[in-house]
């Protein structure tokens, strides 16, 4: 194992970049589940949903970015190893994306005859962006094996995290609308949660069965015990999420930002769970993030660029989200 600046260099590289994707799939991943969500028999409700996220969508992106950006600047091999076995559907999320910001802006500037295509468009977008990315997971997990079994376990996981997704999604509806769209989503939001906690029983169970260190990692070590806290206490996340929306609404809209905040926990201790699991390696069995780290003298000037660049991010994020807070309002254009 390497020593000094070529043992921690890649390590600090490890962290911003799991943190780039975590915060990613927590806030395009809401506006990516309320896409999915548009409803097709309410206009006003669609412009509501899209109004709620008009703000936020395209910065949110820029997560995506920067972790993508880190992979291929400080793991090099790991970035063309993982893009050779996922170009398909790295290609199909990008078109999904694409999809999305071209039906976001011309759903408002189109003939009104022309609008319902618009969102059709943004809808199919949002799912097709939300199933490559479950089904890039799944491959990951699989340790991008080549067979049915994977294939099978991936498509369960686009689904599920396309669940998972439209969970966070309703539960920022739930927070930012009012009326019958609050009571809709509160029902869309219970209904995903059992299907998210279906994918993250698949891959706990599919995960330690395929790989001999994961099951050494959760159930072979002195950390056993504490470890069960991630899965009981998500399990009783995923049960006071459904009680409250199983009694909603509340009087002076009590709580209403509750589930996007069990939510979030949901997607952190996933996501915690998944990178224990699989460090150190980068690329699962193949490569460790030291193995593809780029020399420490580059990694330390790219160091320099995210300590000034990652502070603006995180500044303009908190900006935008402080000034639009409170329920969506009509989106328009000037």
């Amino acid at each position: 194992m390497p020593t000094g600046e070529a043992f921690w260099l890649p390590l600090i590289f490890m962290a911003l970049m799991g943190v780039a994707f975590l915060i990613y799939a927590i806030l395009d991943g809401y506006d990516l589940g309320v896409g999915i969500l548009l409803p097709r028999d309410s206009e006003r409700q669609r412009d509501t949903m899209i109004a709620s996220i008009g703000p936020f969508w395209d910065a949110n992106e820029t997560w995506l970015v920067l972790g993508v950006g880190i992979i291929l600047i400080a793991f090099p091999a790991a970035h063309n190893v993982i893009l050779f076995q996922l170009y398909m559907p790295v290609t199909l999320m990008l078109a999904g994306l694409i999809l999305r910001g071209v039906a976001f802006d011309f759903r408002a500037k189109a003939p009104v005859d022309h609008k319902t295509r618009w969102d059709f468009a943004f809808w199919a977008g949002s799912l097709l962006a939300t199933l490559s990315q479950g089904y890039m997971l799944g491959l990951y997990v699989m340790g991008f094996e080549q067979s049915l079994a994977a294939y099978a376990f991936a498509a369960l996981s686009a689904v599920c995290v396309t669940a998972g997704y439209c969970l966070i999604g309703a539960a920022w509806l739930v927070m930012k609308t009012e009326g019958e769209l609050q009571l809709r989503a509160a029902r869309w939001a219970r209904r995903c949660a059992w299907l998210m906690a279906l994918g993250l029983v698949a891959v706990s169970v599919i995960n330690p069965m395929i790989s001999e260190r994961v099951f050494d990692k959760w159930l072979g070590g002195d950390l056993t015990l504490l470890l069960l806290i991630i899965p009981v206490l998500s399990f009783f996340l995923f049960l006071i999420n459904d009680r409250y929306l199983s009694n909603f609404p509340y009087d002076n809209d009590f709580g209403c930002w509750l589930p996007f905040a069990i939510a979030i926990a949901l997607f952190v201790l996933a996501f915690s769970a998944l990178a224990y699991s699989f460090f150190p390696y980068v690329v699962p069995e193949q490569l460790t993030f030291w193995e593809a780290a780029s020399a420490p003298e580059s990694l330390k000037f790219i160091l320099v660029g995210v300590v000034i660049v990652l502070p603006a991010i995180i500044a303009y994020t908190l900006f935008a989200y402080r000034v639009f807070w409170g329920k969506a309002r009509e989106l328009t254009y000037y």
